[in-house]
């Protein structure tokens, strides 16, 4: 599978995503994604590789230890890491094409905050409301 920053200055593959996805709402995930939670899943280091712009990527320790890697021109966050782990962090937004699988769980939930509880008369529409 082929994935890319939003600029496209940087491409990746991956064989295979090798833990199931998952949305993490930990602090960290949705003040790096300005989201209500990143979609993740693990890949082993040998199913990954950077095929395209690697010399713009740069990274923010967000904890110890801990790697944030994104595209210095358009600002996408592509790939997490801890150096020690035999496996890279994906944001499963930015594959270019379908996993073919569905994510299994949320994660850090007990960080939300009560604007991002969906609520029952939340709308949902397929693109833009009507009338707008």
């Amino acid at each position: 599978m082929k994935g890319s920053c939003l600029c496209g200055a940087i491409e990746y593959e991956v064989d295979q995503l090798d833990m199931p996805i998952s949305h993490c709402h930990c602090r960290s995930c949705r003040k790096a994604h300005a989201a209500a939670f990143a979609s993740n899943a693990g890949v082993m280091r040998e199913h990954f590789r950077w095929v395209k712009g690697k010399e713009k990527l740069t990274a923010f320790e967000s904890s110890p230890g801990k790697f944030r890697h994104f595209c210095s021109v358009c600002g996408s966050n592509l790939v997490a890491e801890r150096l020690a782990q035999p496996h890279v962090i994906v944001r499963v937004a930015t594959l270019d094409e379908n996993p073919g699988t569905k994510p299994t769980m949320h994660i850090w939930c007990s960080h939300d905050v009560p604007w991002l509880q969906d609520d029952k008369d939340v709308s949902f529409y397929q693109e833009w409301q009507p009338g707008r």
